[in-house]
């Protein structure tokens, strides 16, 4: 069958929207209709070329739709149900699966290598040659094919057009949270950068009790939505020094844990120098993949006792965590209307992805 698809041919490029041939779902594949993608930044890494991957590539690894067809031995879903996809799969049986960490499946290796998990494409262009999926679901384009260990269904009163903001962004954000650095009630907390992960590194700070919770960015649209999600404090970096301001409402002594969702060095090492004894720094962001340091004196880990950790997917475990996020939505807990800036279609993929770096947007999502 043919479907349109938001492709992008090489680094530095306009994204293209063009009519692509989808092949059959195969063995353990799922072919689901779009109803809703959101626009990451980690799409845009590949665009500009900060991220290497396939290329050709059809872009999109945030998206919710409906199952239209499911390949043989598929017993997770059926057509008409209402899934969330996850941008990396779970197989459920390796280590990283089987001890909590789906996050880190042993498929993951396959997201940005282009084929589906057999090694063969799914998507065709104009003149057969093979077009890579990211994260092997290329959430934007009209239809897709993706493997069963990608797909969570979840219940048909849930709008599709909210919904779809659990497959990445939330529980990215939340899960760095509650998850992986596990921030108790009554801590404090500094987010540097309130974009679309960011934000809901403040919803999760807001859910686990962080009775300081001070969000930093250079966009003040951005700094009063952090409000609205659970900031008690603000500070735009350009007037302020973020290290500072931590330092004057801690009376000194520095914050408990600081998330880093902007991923510069230097971002990283205001967050560390934002914590005090016994803290904890989460880097969420996808730095470029030629920086190679970050500005923190190794003497300080020991004489502090601080913890620098990495997050992936918030730690999420995607079956569990996805239909629990839009229940906590469902009962008022979690907000995700209050995410969404502003819809586009398919055709102004590249409209969006200004607007994200415009700063415009908390999210933007495709609505087909």
């Amino acid at each position: 069958m043919k479907t349109r698809a938001a492709v992008l041919h090489a680094p530095g490029e306009p994204i293209r929207v063009e009519e692509v041939e989808l092949d059959e779902p195969k063995e353990h594949e799922v072919l689901v209709r779009m109803v809703a993608a959101g626009i990451c930044h980690s799409d845009y890494h590949i665009v500009v070329g900060d991220l290497p991957a396939y290329l050709p590539i059809a872009l999109g690894h945030e998206g919710a739709g409906i199952v239209e067809k499911v390949g043989p031995n598929v017993t997770n879903c059926k057509p008409g149900d209402h899934v969330v996809l996850t941008f990396i799969p779970s197989c459920g049986t390796c280590r990283y699966c089987t001890s909590g960490h789906a996050n880190l499946c042993n498929k993951g290796a396959a997201i940005l290598a282009g084929p589906q998990l057999d090694g063969t494409f799914r998507m065709h262009g104009p003149n057969g040659e093979d077009v890579g999926q990211m994260c092997v679901i290329s959430t934007f384009s009209e239809y897709t094919v993706v493997p069963d260990m990608s797909v969570v269904p979840v219940a048909d009163y849930y709008p599709l057009n909210r919904a779809v903001l659990v497959g990445c962004g939330v529980p990215t954000g939340v899960g760095a949270v509650t998850h992986r650095a596990k921030v108790v009630p009554g801590s404090t907390v500094m987010i540097i950068g309130v974009g679309g992960i960011g934000m809901n590194v403040v919803q999760g700070a807001a859910l686990a009790g962080a009775r300081m919770i001070i969000a930093v960015d250079v966009n003040d649209f951005k700094l009063e939505k952090a409000k609205e999600l659970g900031a008690t404090h603000t500070v735009n970096s350009t007037r302020e020094d973020p290290v500072s301001v931590a330092r004057d409402l801690t009376w000194g002594e520095g914050v408990d844990y600081a998330f880093e969702a902007i991923a510069t060095p230097a971002t990283i090492g205001q967050a560390y120098a934002a914590t005090g004894k016994n803290g904890t720094v989460v880097v969420i962001g996808l730095t470029p993949a030629t920086a190679e340091s970050i500005p923190i004196p190794p003497l300080d880990l020991v004489l502090y006792q601080k913890t620098l950790m990495g997050t992936l997917y918030g730690d999420s475990q995607p079956r569990y965590d996805i239909p629990n996020m839009l229940a906590l939505y469902h009962a008022g807990k979690l907000k995700l209307d209050e995410l969404v800036t502003r819809t586009y279609t398919l055709d102004q993929v590249n409209e969006a992805y200004a607007d994200m770096i415009a700063g415009k947007n908390i999210r933007g999502v495709i609505e087909f």
